[in-house]
């Protein structure tokens, strides 16, 4: 009697560990909104004196195809033309986690710049807040860049890879919600679609001009380190994302 219960008890362990594994994703296609208020982002530009208060939120789409061992972040096309397009960036990240290799596309004055770097480190704060993001329950994380900034993520445990918006990674699951405190800058997952995204989407581009990020700081820092509005700008760049 005592062995047939083991019997029961070991194959409802099993039939529930498939259950779970069928029921986890690990590889997807998300679509973010992301809203950015130019007020916030602007507000050492005397910004109020040059743009309508019905014009201070922005927003743009993004995609993120995600798997196991890749993940890649990037506008989504449209053929719509867009009104200050100027006015936020839109970076190309590629994250590959078996090297730990992050290659990020950035427009920087109408150039676009190279770069291939190691993959982010954050210190995350994994809270017991919790809400619900493009139909998943999502687990809120805290990171903290410095002592007057942080960042609020929400993660999804049923979306497996490590991986997020921009450079965004090192949680145990996909992240699907991501702030400034301020409210500033916000993404948010509107769509999960389950597929397989065909690998080429992850190769690298070949350049030949490849800086890292800290050369690239290093040279605009040389060229407008200067300037008053430079550390601003930097921040926007590079500080957080």
């Amino acid at each position: 009697m005592k062995m047939m219960m083991n019997k029961i008890i070991l194959l409802n362990i099993f039939i529930l560990s498939i259950i779970i594994g069928e029921a986890q994703i690990n590889s997807a296609k998300i679509t973010f909104e992301r809203k950015t208020n130019l007020y916030k982002k602007y507000k050492d530009n005397n910004v109020e004196d040059w743009m309508k208060e019905e014009d201070k939120i922005k927003i743009d789409f993004f995609e993120l195809f995600v798997t196991d061992t890749f993940s890649l972040f990037k506008a989504q096309e449209s053929d719509l033309r867009e009104q200050m397009s100027w006015a936020t960036s839109k970076n190309v990240v590629y994250q590959d986690f078996k090297l730990k290799k992050r290659y990020t596309i950035k427009s920087i004055w109408q150039e676009e710049i190279h770069m291939l770097d190691t993959l982010w480190y954050r210190n995350w704060q994994i809270t017991e807040s919790s809400r619900k993001i493009a139909g998943y329950q999502c687990r809120k994380a805290i990171w903290k860049p410095n002592d007057s900034t942080r960042i609020y993520a929400w993660f999804s445990y049923d979306i497996t890879p490590s991986t997020g918006p921009e450079s965004f990674n090192g949680l145990p699951g996909t992240i699907l919600g991501l702030a400034t405190e301020d409210g500033g800058v916000v993404y948010f997952a509107k769509k999960v679609d389950i597929l397989k995204p065909e690998a080429t989407l992850f190769v690298f581009p070949k350049k030949k001009k490849l800086r890292n990020e800290k050369e690239l700081i290093a040279e605009l820092t040389k060229q407008y380190g200067k300037e008053k509005w430079f550390k601003r700008m930097l921040g926007n760049m590079f500080g957080l994302w």
